[in-house]
């Protein structure tokens, strides 16, 4: 069954309007009235519906039921990525809501190769939200993560909310997943592709950040926080 994601509010026996960017999905599934749909809006709830109309620039929906999710991890991870070069970016948004994200902070480090600032950065914001809203679409996810305002590496380590573990992926200062006490909420920050300098690291560590390691091979950036996401899913989450 398709499932879309609707900025409005849902609810059992309405009829609602689904969006431009849905209307057009349709299209391309050639999805026709009668056909059933699922809608949810981030609330945690999903809302099983029916194709009351699909014209070319328009479809309404009835909504027959509602149930919660239960697709959601016990374990609450904030990302905090570095921001990658080309579709890096956008394929670790994509996999690690797949993998259960709660949040995604994107942050500028010193080597980070894409310099974004002012509007650019806050239409590559809303690109990586969109992405977002399809992965949850794909996945089953029925709470969207929130993409956080892209901001300097200083002002966002500041910014941070507290969590049972703080764990910055480096070579240094390093230990296993295994040694950490199973927690309910981890703050996980990944590098770009040249990594931490000395200076962020330290910052970072004096943060209250330990230092993780997944074994003796340096992982690429786009790979290093969906390894570390899906071994704390396997350890202390809901693989």
């Amino acid at each position: 069954m398709p499932r879309f994601f609707a900025d409005a509010a849902l609810c059992r026996g309405a009829t609602v309007a689904l969006p431009d960017n849905v209307v057009r999905h349709l299209h391309v599934l050639r999805c026709r009235a009668g056909e059933k749909i699922a809608l949810f809006n981030g609330n945690g709830r999903e809302y099983a519906a029916v194709l009351a109309r699909v014209d070319k620039r328009a479809a309404m929906a009835e909504i027959l039921d509602e149930r919660p999710s239960e697709n959601e991890s016990p374990l609450a991870v904030t990302l905090v990525q570095a921001v990658s070069a080309g579709e890096r970016m956008d394929f670790t948004l994509q996999k690690s809501v797949e993998l259960g994200v709660a949040a995604v902070i994107p942050v500028i480090s010193s080597r980070s190769v894409v310099r974004l600032d002012g509007e650019r950065a806050q239409k590559r914001v809303v690109r990586w939200q969109e992405i977002v809203v399809s992965a949850c679409e794909q996945s089953g996810r029925c709470v969207v993560p929130e993409v956080r305002p892209l901001l300097p590496y200083a002002q966002a380590l500041a910014a941070l909310p507290d969590a049972d573990a703080k764990l910055l992926m480096s070579l240094n200062n390093r230990q296993s997943l295994r040694g950490i006490p199973p927690p309910q909420s981890v703050i996980l920050m990944a590098g770009p592709e040249g990594g931490w300098t000395h200076e962020e690291e330290e910052a970072a560590f004096a943060a209250g950040f330990s230092g993780l390691t997944l074994g003796r091979r340096v992982l690429r950036t786009e790979t290093a926080a969906l390894a570390a996401l899906a071994a704390m899913q396997t350890l202390w989450g809901d693989f």
